[in-house]
């Protein structure tokens, strides 16, 4: 395996290899509001960096896949160094029980380490492993729906495979153009598709070779996390932050909504560090019409950057504050 193959997350973060879930939070964040689309429209380069961003925190905000990304670290840097005993890439290493030498190179392993189409081991004992890239605009469209059961009908066999969509693309409905194996197919996933959600694509499954019927392609969404919304169920979770005075006196502030506009909403006086407030109807799409709820999680943030003035208003109010927010405290005993 070359070692052009292997990316460093870590680095395309720029965080430490210990860092906890936090920092790397943080530093996606940091990141994706630098390079994202809305910022950055027609840069092709910003776009590519986006997605390497979007790619990484995938990875290494699952301790489990960033676990197994280190482990499969590990095994490409002493199949550059040459395995002991004369063990080569490709040739069944274990790695802490784990054979790292079944990929032809990192791209398959990411690609089934998130669940892409083309990983080696496929979607499973009932489905075929099918190569998946987009090809640009879209045109015609194959029948498909949401679906809950997985099967066709007897002795035609289906298929599942995983699609990466990003939050806007769920949120707002998309055209897809994919190639699944020798096929150019366009869907068209409706708005308010969800993290395992699954699309039905009539007659783009595996051929019988007997009665020459082709079975399903299943299609199941996988979303992309977002650098300001969070999805929970129907509602959308975003994390606003106001300053102390605002906390203190109350204030309207204008909050991004995932319409593309603001809303505003009013800070009531007294709002505690953690608090939420609710702007019902501006979450996400539901399938039966309607929206979920946005909830705002408030966070007081204290300024660092003071001007004289400033500074000296605060030691004033420190002066004269009568306020103690820990004299809960005073009884606290083992």
């Amino acid at each position: 395996m070359a070692a052009t193959d292997f990316k460093d997350y870590y680095s395309v973060l720029g965080v430490s290899k210990t860092a906890s879930q936090d920092e790397i939070k943080q530093a996606f964040r940091k990141l994706a509001r630098k390079y994202h689309p809305d910022v950055n429209q027609g840069n092709k380069q910003a776009e590519a960096k986006f997605k390497e961003i979007n790619e990484a925190y995938e990875v290494l905000s699952d301790p489990d896949k960033r676990k197994k990304y280190d482990q499969f670290g590990q095994y490409w840097k002493q199949a550059g160094q040459g395995f002991p005993n004369g063990a080569g890439a490709g040739v069944g290493v274990d790695m802490n029980g784990f054979d790292f030498g079944q990929y032809g190179s990192f791209e398959d392993f990411i690609n089934e380490l998130l669940g892409r189409f083309g990983g080696p081991g496929g979607a499973g004992a009932r489905s075929q492993s099918y190569s998946y890239r987009s090809t640009g605009g879209a045109s015609g469209f194959d029948g498909f729906g949401f679906q809950q059961d997985f099967g066709g009908a007897s002795g035609v066999q289906d298929s599942e495979a995983m699609i990466s969509l990003t939050l806007g693309e769920a949120y707002n409905g998309v055209e897809k153009r994919l190639q699944v194996a020798n096929d150019v197919i366009t869907v068209r996933i409706p708005a308010g598709a969800k993290t395992g959600s699954r699309l039905r694509v009539r007659g783009k499954g595996p051929t019988n070779p007997q009665t020459k019927q082709r079975g399903d392609l299943y299609l199941k969404v996988q979303l992309q996390p977002h650098s300001f919304f969070q999805l929970d169920g129907d509602n959308l979770v975003c994390e606003v932050p106001i300053a102390p005075d605002e906390a203190v006196l109350g204030a309207s502030i204008d909050v991004p909504t995932p319409d593309g506009t603001t809303a505003k909403v009013n800070v009531p006086a007294g709002i505690r560090s953690g608090q939420s407030l609710r702007l019902r109807g501006k979450g996400w799409v539901l399938g039966k019409g309607g929206r979920g709820d946005l909830l705002i999680k408030i966070t007081i943030v204290a300024p660092k950057d003071l001007s004289q003035q400033e500074r000296e208003l605060y030691e004033k109010l420190r002066a004269i504050r009568s306020y103690n927010p820990r004299i809960s405290l005073n009884n606290v005993r083992l």
